[in-house]
């Protein structure tokens, strides 16, 4: 995946059981049908669906080099992180982050941000296809919720609003109907969870190449078992990486029924379709837009990084925190 015009370090999809070995600067991943070598100064992150054998040499050599590796169960849900010892952490932002979740007018503030930041892209995801919606209504609640439950509940009206206005634009075998997770209970349910997980990994990786400590989340509760401030900054870019996307390819008859399987109260996508997904969403990263501040193109995973920046800067006080909101 060529991101822009720096980015020369590729994202690595592995879907199919395999091992991952060593030999000198070289990966190699080997199953039954192949032997493959990824030169360690080509990858940028590893996602891994299958059942994926790691040597000890392997894993050294990635934690030197500093590239995290995500690992996903066969459902498509993410399991955990390999995560490089951290290089970049600094103690000063740390504790501002700490300094903002405890203070409560600092966390509500942020927590709200996100949230708005969230429901102005699904509003411009509505407009790019002409659908009439109420998003700005229900955002004007956000202003008063003086809770993070408060403004988790704001957001969570907006979502089951967007969905439903989604829905009437799709055709009806893929229609969304009722938001259902794990597992998810229809094809396009599927997509926009299998789609989350891959989000979530991919700015965890961001957050891994910054001074942010990724445990330490403003919107949802800092647990010790999650990168909760990824689930943060996901919100922001879901509408636009994963909906959009999720969308053009029913649309477009890109992902078809046959691209799922389908047991007694799930739906998932079967390997065709992961692999549809994978490479659709590594074209999408990849892509760039001119950047409005930066005058310069910048690749959609490049403005992931950026927002960990913006976050920064507004924790040690230098500039106010203004979330993403889609331009075009």
């Amino acid at each position: 995946e060529q991101c822009g015009m720096i980015m020369t370090r590729k994202n690595y999809y592995i879907t199919t059981d395999g091992l991952l070995k060593r030999n000198e600067n070289t990966l190699y991943f080997i199953n039954k049908d192949l032997k493959r070598p990824i030169p360690i100064n080509k990858i940028y992150s590893i996602y891994s669906y299958g059942a994926l054998t790691i040597s000890s040499q392997a894993l050294n050599l990635l934690s030197k080099e500093g590239i995290p590796i995500h690992f996903f169960n066969r459902y498509g849900f993410y399991s955990g992180s390999f995560y490089p010892r951290e290089t970049l952490l600094s103690g000063d932002v740390i504790i501002k982050q700490a300094e903002h979740v405890i203070d409560h007018d600092k966390r509500i503030e942020l927590a709200r941000s996100f949230v708005r930041g969230a429901a102005l892209n699904m509003r411009r995801v509505l407009s790019y296809y002409g659908i009439e919606n109420g998003i700005s209504d229900t955002l004007m609640d956000l202003d008063s919720s003086n809770s993070v439950t408060d403004v988790m509940n704001v957001e969570g009206r907006i979502r089951s609003d967007y969905y439903n206005a989604i829905d009437s634009i799709l055709p009806e075998g893929f229609r969304i109907g009722k938001r259902t997770r794990r597992p998810p209970e229809n094809m396009t349910n599927a997509m926009i969870s299998f789609g989350n997980s891959l989000l979530y990994s991919t700015v965890i990786t961001e957050l891994y190449n910054t001074q942010l400590n990724p445990t330490i989340s403003y919107l949802h509760e800092p647990f010790e078992r999650r990168y909760s401030l990824a689930l943060d900054l996901s919100e922001i870019f879901k509408p636009t990486l994963i909906d959009r996307m999720i969308i053009s390819l029913i649309k477009k008859k890109a992902i078809k029924a046959e691209d799922f399987e389908h047991g007694m109260n799930h739906c998932l996508l079967n390997n065709s379709g992961k692999r549809k997904f994978l490479a659709e969403y590594d074209r999408r990263l990849g892509k760039t837009v001119k950047h409005r501040e930066l005058g310069r193109k910048v690749s959609y995973r490049r403005l992931i990084r950026l927002e960990a920046y913006k976050l920064i800067k507004h924790l040690i006080g230098q500039k106010s925190y203004e979330p993403f909101v889609m331009w075009w």
